[in-house]
Parts: C-alpha cells; sequence; structure tokens
C-alpha cells in the first residue's frame, strides 16, 4: 500500500475476506496447514473425528504461498517455513487457539522478509537454521532469526531455468539439490560440489512441475506437464561418494491424468499424484491407478500426506481443501447362482434377495445361509410377467410383499409367511405398475400399496401387516392417468400435511390427486374393505377373490388436480421425494426437479444436473448430515453421487439400468443386486465413515469473472453476513456467504443451466427487511445472468436467516426464464433468407434498465439490455409472472464487440422521465441512446401479442464519444443534480476516462427532443500497468479503479483532473470485475467495501475520506 501526490486524506483499503487457491498443504503434528493467496489456514486433526478449522493469518505481502515447510521433531510447538515468491516468513503453530486448537504465530520478527530471489524450496538444517533452494539454481543456508542473514551459498552450474526443487541432507556438507527444469530433465548437485551437477535423469517430455525425494528408500518421484509421473532410484542424495549401480535408473513410468501433474508424494515406494484434472490418483508397483480420487472443482495444485494413519490433504484452484482418509478396496459383486432363469430382482434387506422367475416362481437368497430357498411357485404365484415390490417393516427381519401379474392377480404376503396371502384381482387386465409408498398417520406396521392396472385406472390399497394371518387390504382410493401411450405409474408419495397423493408415470409427467376424502367414503362401504383371504393363511377360491374388490366402482375415479405433462420426457420418472417444504422429482433424463405446491397446483422451481454423465437420476436421498445423495446410472454403472463432495460414492459395473436390479441401504450396510448373464449378482459393502472431509468449500474450478452483492443478512449471534452471486468459466453461477469474521466462503446455491461460460450479471427487484411484500429477515432479488452460447437465464433468489443450518442462510433458487438466440432464430419466419447467428455469440455485459415500472408502462415488464459480441446491443423484456422473456430491440451500431452497458433513468422536474443506455465497444467508443420509445413501444406490442414480437431497431446514438484507445473494459454511471450524470470509464490501456453530462429535453424531433451536452472531460493516462477491469464513483469527487496488475486505487476527481489519493494491493490475480456499496456505522461514519473476483474472490474496506468544503460564493 502507499499513497500518492495528495495521500494525506486518502483512506486506504483493507483486505477483510480472501478466497484464493490453495496452492500449498503440510502437516505439523496434528494440524493441517493451508497456504491460499498470502495466508495460511490451520485446521485441527482430532483423532479419528471431523477436522476443524483453528486459525488463519496472512503471512506474505505480495505474493501467494507457494510453499510450507514444517520442523520436524517432538513437542507442542512447532516452526513452519512459509515462502513463495521472493519473500519468507516463519510462524509458530502453538496449542491454545480459540476452542482448544492451533494458534499460529510470527518468528523471527514477525515480518516476511523479501530475500531477492525466488525461493523454490526450503528446508529445515541442523540447528534450526533454512537451507534454500533459490532461482538461478543456487542452494543457500539462511539464519532466519534476528535480522535474516546468508550462512553460505553456492551456485550450480549448469542449472537452466528451474521450475520445482527439492532439498535432501541436514548440514552443508551433505547437503543436495534436485531440482526439476523446464527442459525436462531432473538434474541433482551437492551444494558442498556445486560447480557440475551429479547426476541427470532424463524421460519427460515436458517441464517438470514437482519433486518428492524419500531419503529411507532412496527413492526420486517426479510429476511433469506431459501428464506422467516417474518413480527414480536415486541412493542417498547427500552422499559424497556416489550412490550404488542402480543410481538414477526409471523404476516407473504412470500415465493417468488427463491433463498436467502439479504435485506429487510418496506413500511408501508408491507414488501419490494430484493434477490439474481435478484428480488425485495412487499408483501400484505397475505403473497402474491403485486408487482415484475425485470432488475437486477444478485442478489440483496442493497434495500432502501423513504417515501416521495414511490421511491425505488436496487443494486446487477452487479454493478447496479435502481430507482424506484411508478406504478399503470396493468389493466386487459376487454372483449367486439363482435357481432357473430370473426376471426380476429385489433386495428386502442388506443380504436378503428375492427374484422372480420368468415362469412366475418366487426365491429368496439369504446370505447368512448361503443358499437360495423358494418362497412361491409358479402356480400359487402371479404367473409370468410378473412385477414384485417390497416394503420392509421395523425391525428389519420382515417385509410386506406385492406380487402381481399379467393375469390381473394380486398377492400380498408377509416374507415370513408366503401361504398366508390376500388373494386379489384388482384388474382384469395386466398390472402395469406396482409399488409401495409410506403414508403419514399409518401404523408402524402398515403402508399404503398403489397398483395401476390397463386403461390408467390406478388403486390405492392400505394394507396392513397381521402375524400368523394374511395382510389386511383396505381400499382407500381410485384414480385415473391421463391418456397417453405408456400409462401407468413409476413411483408415488403422500406429500404430508397436505391430503394429497403425487405420482409419477412412465410418460414423464407428474400428477396430484385428492386423497382426503377418500378414506371418509372408503370407511361407509363394507364391501370396499378387504381383510384378506382366509384368515388362516391357506388358499382361497378364485370367486372370493374377485368379489373382494366387485364394489370398488363405489369409489369414484378421481381426476388428477394438477399436471405438469412430460416434465421428464418420454422416458419416464424414477421417483418423487418430499424433503422440508419442497417436491423432487427425478427422471430417466438426467435432471432432478425441484418443485412446491401453491394452491393445490405444482410449480417447478428450478432444475438440477447434478454431474456430468449422469443420464438416469433413479432416486434422491437426504441424509441426517444435511448431505444429498444422488442415485443413477452413469454409463453401465451404478453410482451414488455426494452432492456436498461431489464424488461418487458407490460406483458398480452393471451392464446399466435397462435390467432389473435393486439398491438397498442402512446405517450398517449397503447392497445392490442386478442381474447378468442370467443370474442374480450381490454387490455388500459395509458401511464406513466418509472417505473425504471438505475443510474448505469449493466455489469455482476455473476463473471468476463477474461478480454482484445480492445484500446482507442479519444473523443473531453472527456479524453481518454478506451474500454475493458469482459467474465464472466453469459455466457455473455461485450464490454464496461471506463472513469477515471467518474470512471465508460458504456456498449456498449453484446455478448450472448455462452450457458455456458465465460472464455477466445483473440484479433487479432487490428487497430487504422492512421493504413491503418481504419479511424482515432476508432478501428478495430478480438474478440475470448471461454469458457464452447467447444464453440468459433468470432466476428469483430468496435468502433468510436459518440459525439451525450450518451457514445460518438459506436461499431458496426459482427459475423464471431463459432465453438462447439460436432458439429465438429456429422460431423465425423464412429464416433460410436470413444470415443464421454466429453460435460463438457472447454476452459481455448485462444492466437493467430501471424505471420501467411507471405510469407510462403499466404492464410489469421488466427490461434488460446486454452488450454482444456479434456488434449488438440488445434490449429483452422480462414476464416474471408468465416466465417469458422476449428480446424487443436491438442494434448493430457498433460493428464491433460491445464489452460494456450500462442503463440510466432521467427525471424530469414535471415528473417526465427519459430511459437512456450507455455503451461501449472494443475501439474505445461510448455511445449514448435514448430507449424511451422502444421500451413504450415493445410493452405495448407484447401486451397485444401475448409476449411473442418481432424485435424493433434502436434507432442512432444521441452521442459517441471516443473516450479511449482500445476496448473499454470498465464502465459505471453516477447520477449527479440537476440533470447530470458523471460516466467514469476504465481501458485495455490502463487509462482512466471521467465524462460530465448534461441531459436536456428539447424541442427537437430525433428521440423526443433529448439531448446530451458534454459539460466536462477528464482523462488519466497510464493510470495503472495493465487493463483497467473495475471502476465504481463513489461519490462526485472520489472513484476508485482496479486493474490486472492487483492494484486498487482511490482517485480524487477535480475539475483539472484525477489526482492519486491511495493505492492498495489485492491478492486475486486476473482480475474480471468488481462490485461496490457503502454501510454507515453506529457512529455514522461511513465505511466502502469492495469485492474483486478473478483468480479468486476479495472483499476489501476503508474509511470514507472526507468530502471537500463546497466552493465559496463569487464575491
Amino acid at each position: 500500500m502507499g499513497g500518492g501526490p495528495g495521500g494525506g486524506g486518502g483512506g486506504k483499503m483493507e483486505s477483510v475476506a480472501l478466497v484464493a487457491p490453495v496452492t500449498a498443504l503440510e502437516f505439523a503434528g496434528d494440524v493441517l496447514l493451508a497456504g491460499t493467496g498470502p495466508e495460511v489456514v490451520a485446521f485441527r486433526l482430532s483423532g479419528g473425528g471431523p477436522a476443524a478449522a483453528a486459525g488463519r493469518r496472512s503471512v506474505l505481502r505480495e505474493a501467494s504461498v507457494l510453499g510450507l515447510r514444517a520442523e520436524r521433531g517432538p513437542g507442542a510447538a512447532r516452526r513452519v517455513a512459509a515462502f513463495g515468491g521472493r519473500w519468507l516468513a516463519v510462524l509458530a503453530v502453538r496449542a491454545g487457539g480459540p476452542g482448544g486448537g492451533a494458534q499460529l504465530a510470527a518468528c523471527g520478527g514477525g515480518a516476511a522478509r523479501e530475500l531477492g530471489a525466488r525461493v523454490w524450496e526450503a528446508r529445515w538444517a541442523a540447528g534450526g537454521r533454512l537451507a534454500l533452494a533459490l532461482s538461478g539454481g543456487a542452494v543457500a543456508l539462511y539464519e532466519w532469526r534476528g535480522g535474516g542473514r546468508w550462512l553460505q551459498r553456492a551456485s550450480c552450474g549448469g542449472a537452466g531455468a528451474l521450475r520445482c526443487a527439492v532439498l535432501a541432507g541436514t548440514g552443508w556438507a551433505r547437503l543436495a539439490l534436485a531440482a526439476g527444469t523446464a527442459a525436462g530433465t531432473v538434474v541433482v548437485w551437492r551444494a558442498a560440489a556445486a560447480a557440475a551437477p551429479r547426476q541427470r535423469l532424463r524421460g519427460h517430455r515436458g517441464a517438470v512441475l514437482a519433486l518428492c525425494y524419500a531419503a529411507p528408500r532412496g527413492l526420486l518421484a517426479s510429476a511433469s506437464e506431459d501428464r506422467s509421473v516417474r518413480l527414480w532410484a536415486v541412493g542417498e542424495l547427500g552422499d559424497g561418494d556416489g550412490a550404488g549401480g542402480g543410481a538414477g535408473a526409471c523404476l516407473l513410468v504412470c500415465y493417468g491424468h488427463g491433463a498436467r501433474v502439479a504435485a506429487v508424494a510418496l506413500r511408501g515406494p508408491h507414488p501419490v499424484s494430484a493434477g490439474e484434472d481435478g484428480a488425485c490418483l495412487e499408483w501400484d508397483g505397475g505403473g497402474g491407478v491403485r486408487r482415484a480420487r475425485r470432488g475437486h472443482r477444478g485442478a489440483l495444485r496442493a497434495l500432502a500426506l501423513l504417515p501416521a494413519g495414511g490421511r491425505l490433504a488436496t487443494g486446487g484452484d477452487d479454493g478447496g481443501v479435502r481430507l482424506w482418509r484411508p478406504r478399503r478396496a470396493a468389493p466386487g459383486a459376487i454372483p449367486l447362482g439363482a435357481p432357473g432363469r430370473p426376471r426380476a430382482v429385489l433386495l428386502a434387506g442388506p443380504r436378503r434377495v428375492l427374484a422372480l422367475g420368468e415362469a412366475g416362481e418366487l426365491a429368496a437368497y439369504e446370505a447368512a445361509a448361503g443358499r437360495w430357498a423358494p418362497v412361491l411357485p409358479p402356480a400359487a404365484a402371479a404367473g409370468p410377467r410378473g412385477v414384485l415390490a417390497a416394503a420392509p417393516l421395523p425391525g428389519g427381519d420382515e417385509a410386506l410383499c406385492a406380487l402381481a401379474g399379467g393375469d390381473g392377480r394380486l398377492l400380498l404376503f408377509a416374507l415370513s409367511r408366503p401361504g398366508a396371502a390376500a388373494r386379489l384381482r384388482p384388474f382384469e387386465g395386466a398390472v402395469r405398475g406396482l409399488g409401495w409408498a409410506p403414508r403419514p398417520g399409518l401404523p408402524p406396521a402398515a403402508a399404503a400399496l398403489l397398483a395401476s392396472g390397463p386403461d390408467g385406472e390406478l388403486l390405492w390399497l392400505d394394507v396392513a401387516h397381521r402375524p400368523g394371518r394374511a395382510p389386511g387390504v383396505r381400499l382407500m382410493g381410485r384414480y385415473l392417468l391421463p391418456a397417453c401411450r405408456q400409462r401407468w405409474h413409476t413411483c408415488a408419495a403422500f406429500l404430508p400435511r397436505a391430503g394429497l397423493l403425487l405420482c409419477g408415470d412412465r410418460r414423464g409427467s407428474l400428477l396430484l390427486f385428492p386423497c382426503s376424502g377418500c378414506s371418509g367414503r372408503a370407511a361407509e362401504s363394507a364391501g370396499i374393505t378387504c381383510s384378506g383371504t382366509n384368515p388362516g393363511g391357506e388358499g382361497s377360491s378364485s370367486e372370493s377373490e374377485t368379489s373382494r374388490l366387485v364394489h370398488k366402482g363405489a369409489l369414484p375415479l378421481e381426476a388428477p388436480v394438477s399436471v405438469l405433462f412430460g416434465l421428464h420426457g418420454k422416458t419416464g420418472v424414477t421417483s418423487v421425494t418430499c424433503h422440508g417444504e419442497y417436491i423432487y422429482s427425478t427422471g430417466r433424463d438426467g435432471v432432478y426437479r425441484q418443485l412446491r405446491l401453491r394452491d393445490q397446483q405444482l410449480e417447478v422451481l428450478r432444475k438440477h444436473r447434478p454431474c456430468k454423465g449422469l443420464q438416469w437420476i433413479e432416486e434422491l436421498r437426504f441424509t441426517p448430515d444435511g448431505d444429498l445423495l444422488v442415485m443413477g446410472f452413469h454409463a453401465d454403472n451404478f453410482v451414488v453421487w455426494s452432492s456436498r463432495t461431489g464424488e461418487n460414492l458407490h460406483c458398480i459395473p452393471c451392464g446399466g439400468g435397462h435390467r432389473s436390479w435393486s439398491y438397498y441401504s442402512s446405517p450398517l450396510a449397503e447392497a445392490f443386486a442386478f442381474i447378468k448373464c442370467g443370474d442374480v449378482m450381490l454387490y455388500h459393502r459395509d458401511a464406513e465413515p466418509c472417505e473425504q472431509q471438505v475443510l474448505l468449500a469449493s466455489l469455482h474450478g476455473r476463473e471468476i469473472t463477474c461478480v454482484r452483492r445480492l445484500g446482507a443478512v442479519e444473523v443473531p449471534g453472527h456479524a453481518t453476513l454478506n451474500i454475493f452471486v458469482t459467474g465464472s468459466e466453469d459455466t457455473m453461477a455461485c450464490i454464496l456467504m461471506l463472513s469477515e469474521c471467518s474470512r471465508a466462503a460458504v456456498p449456498l446455491a449453484r446455478l448450472s443451466d448455462h452450457v458455456s461460460s458465465v460472464r455477466a450479471l445483473a440484479l433487479a427487484s432487490s428487497m430487504g427487511p422492512g421493504d413491503k411484500g418481504f419479511g424482515d429477515e432476508g432478501l428478495s432479488v430478480l438474478l440475470f445472468s448471461a454469458g457464452g452460447r447467447a444464453q440468459i437465464e433468470c432466476y428469483r433468489l430468496l435468502c433468510a436467516r436459518d440459525p439451525a443450518s450450518e451457514s445460518a442462510v438459506a436461499c431458496q433458487v426459482i427459475h423464471v426464464g431463459s432465453h438462447r438466440l439460436d432458439e429465438h432464430w429456429e422460431r423465425k419466419k423464412n429464416r433460410h433468407k436470413l444470415i443464421k447467428m454466429d453460435p460463438e455469440t457472447r454476452y459481455m455485459s448485462l444492466s437493467v434498465i430501471p424505471g420501467t415500472s411507471t405510469k407510462q408502462l403499466p404492464m410489469p415488464w421488466k427490461f434488460l439490455a446486454a452488450a454482444c459480441s456479434d456488434g449488438s446491443v440488445r434490449v429483452f423484456g422480462l414476464l416474471e409472472a408468465a416466465r417469458k422473456l422476449v428480446l424487443v430491440a436491438e442494434s448493430f451500431h457498433h460493428q464491433r464487440c460491445v464489452l460494456k452497458v450500462e442503463a440510466f433513468l432521467y427525471t424530469r422536474a414535471g415528473g417526465e422521465r427519459r430511459h437512456l443506455l450507455c455503451s461501449a465497444a472494443t475501439d474505445g467508443s461510448i455511445a449514448f441512446w435514448d430507449i424511451t420509445s422502444p421500451i413504450a413501444e415493445a410493452a405495448a406490442t407484447l401486451q397485444q401479442a401475448e409476449g411473442e414480437m418481432q424485435p424493433l431497431a434502436l434507432g442512432t446514438p444521441l452521442l459517441t464519444i471516443m473516450a479511449h484507445s482500445c476496448g473499454v473494459n470498465s464502465l459505471h454511471i453516477r447520477e449527479m443534480p440537476e440533470g447530470r450524470y458523471l460516466v467514469a470509464s476504465g481501458s485495455d490501456d490502463g487509462s482512466i476516462h471521467v465524462c460530465l453530462l448534461e441531459v436536456a429535453l428539447g424541442g427537437g424531433e430525433a428521440a423526443g427532443g433529448t439531448c446530451l451536452h458534454v459539460l466536462e472531460r477528464v482523462a488519466r493516462p497510464c493510470a495503472h500497468a495493465a487493463h483497467v477491469t473495475g471502476i465504481r464513483v463513489l461519490r462526485p469527487d472520489l472513484l476508485l479503479s482496479a486493474s490486472v496488475d492487483q492494484r486498487l486505487t482511490l482517485w480524487h476527481r477535480h475539475p483539472g483532473g484525477l489526482d492519486e489519493l491511495s493505492t492498495t494491493f489485492f491478492h486475486v490475480p486476473d482480475l474480471a470485475e468488481l462490485d461496490c456499496w457503502e454501510v454507515r456505522e453506529a457512529g455514522g461514519q461511513l465505511r466502502y467495501y469492495c469485492v474483486l473476483c478473478g483468480q479468486g474472490l476479495e472483499m476489501l474496506c476503508g474509511m470514507a475520506p472526507p468530502e471537500p468544503p463546497p466552493p465559496e460564493a463569487p464575491q
């Protein structure tokens, strides 16, 4: 930080929260240390329990922590060397921190030291000194205590350009350096004889990025950008006599990463590597992958092993840290030798398998006995084309079974007494769908059964288990499914407290039926009640079976009260689940949808695509610890995917989901049975603790391209929690909470509807505590996101405090609408006469047009302006109630990529309004438009055309200013009194331009007489050393700019120019955007906050400098 000319009154900005890539990891006793940006974060490892954050400290000034090296030895306090770039700092890790955790304290004077050369590696030497590997192939012994001084130093000959290094030995006489070069060679020197290399290890075809040396075994592992890991036998590096005959031999070459390998470690004789493909691979002795660990959202940069206990830590570009516990290898599925030819398989427990044969026979496999036992013969069962379903009862040893066949017969029995069965014939034709559904209010030993037959008839039966007797059956309701080709249900759930039944069918539709009045009508008619056939438990005649349901016509066929036809496509709905206040449905289309019930109507809030490549989602399960497990099929494998950790908990090769299969999960074990090659296969695994623990949550896997602050949520017992939304190159938008206390980010929701990068965000309809239509505890915001493939998505975000959750804030997302230009082009008439849009068109910037809900525009449309890479400025209209987003106007005036767009509103003294728009392009020009008439005309057309129209022309700009010599990367407009506006912009050439405009409404013909006059122009060439990608006008006399040069500068504006007040170094490389807001404290003091995004996310704040005195009146 530093002050410039006139900096005496400027307030410096200070970092209050930072999320950066994790670039270093190290175990120091029972503490895990992570380097993220210039900070070191400590996590307490409490035995076998979960790790917890214990402390955070900023240690390096203007560099990221690239390495952490803990001093080995006994004692509760550990010293750790942290280095990055040319900086070095030493920390002490002591007990006695908050909550009994670790405390980070500075050693050796407390400040980081700049050494004048890049530090590639550090190692603790004898006497508590540090051995350092420096740029240029230098090795040195450094005394860090006191003022810091060099004890010995040597330059290694023939080094070349280094990319990584590792040190061995403790004293100068035995100190050795192994360095990886950009040419793909590993070179080894001894410090005492550094003139010539001792060994050269060749084999890599790309730069060597990481090294790890195991002195007891004499092994050196290397990782390269050629995607390979190699293991070398190098012997004792510090041995002056040289190694044995096998020294320098390559023992192992490992290929398996899909990108560059960034880190490597040794676990015994086997390498463990972390790559930019996001995978951590453990290799076996033959060069094959022994264990693959995935879960991070981006490239991995750091890796650390804890020999005691076998734990492993990974960190990467997503800002996340994960701790991995050792886990037994997954067992394979074993064949059970099923009798006959099985047609369907069902798990009635972790070690009990039911198999239905082609002829209709039913057999059970008990793992304890290791053999099959017949349950029902073909004659007593349902015959061919049978359908089987089971509902486990409390206790785990008993289950209610339902078996139906192609002739319409239905058998209901307890698995322990299959002979005591209730035999029914509910339909004249085949039973198409059969399934159990838990119903609130039923006794524990009872469940609801739903059966669908021909012509779309659906029956609801309540079935009660009666030990020693046939189950009791009561017909509760009859429903009619909508007409379609595949007219049967596939899943069902009773909605608690709503008196409704929700079904999914084979056509992919969701159907909502009433069930509150059915039970009363069922109780009134004794002819509909079925207590089971033959209470003694043995057979009965078919005549009595048929007469049991002959009076089912007394119950009317209920039609659905709400239908979402074909919601999951033609492949069908696989499950419906109620959790909290929301409904979740899954299907074979690879997505699950979140819905809510409003006035007995189903409303889709949003859809989720949980992970790439999951084509078929079968079921969702919510765990007690807040995780969401997604079960489905990825190619030929059945997978159980964790939403929290982003990994497959189970991956079972089974041949795909088209064959019969069944999954069972309990706190003690998990099992999966399936049919393959005419046999029943069983996969069984005892429950284990979760393999990985998320210590720092992941944000984005790639660069963050845009950020907006939604607002703040007040939670008792917490400091003010700021809520942000970010967009990234990884096609995701993330709503997150950033706290000044923890200095960490907590994701609240992720938006995955984009097919390409998210490059722009805009907010509208922001409401908070005290606003009409909202409570006192949260925020309601309309969010627009746009980016590649000319795609815009719109969401309604509802953020409220939730003290019960870990984040203390809950965020509900409602998908409102979307628009893609390629789909818009497909709907055009005579499109063969038009030039098709470029599929690579991107939206570069968005701005919500303010003040459209006025008397001039009575319709509830909201309008959005977009800057496009194809040279156009486009305006869209949104009708939130109808969930329509429509293109209403466009102009190709710029004829080149439009980088920024900003809308503002001019209000005349008499109340007359003008909607104005500012756009900036790659040639440095800034154009100003009056879009009042196009918006009014579009609103009238949309009202008449019911949301469809041909785009209008925006006309010509009112004024064009050549503000810069190249592209305008940042733009901001601030309203001033008397119809004046301050327009600030930043460019690729590092310059800043500020102009003062005045709006006047005259009698001219063009644009209704709107005129713009430039009153003042101020330019500051070379204000920054790189692109200016963020600028804000905080006050008429105060500007804030940020650049790719990682400098945040506060400027004082006056009629003669811009004066620098202060400059702050921030820790976000490749800055993409900033957002600013102000907070007035209880004492009346004003603070300015800003958030920066790029390769990370950082929030800074500073006190507002005093305002200048008003100019004196002329005498």
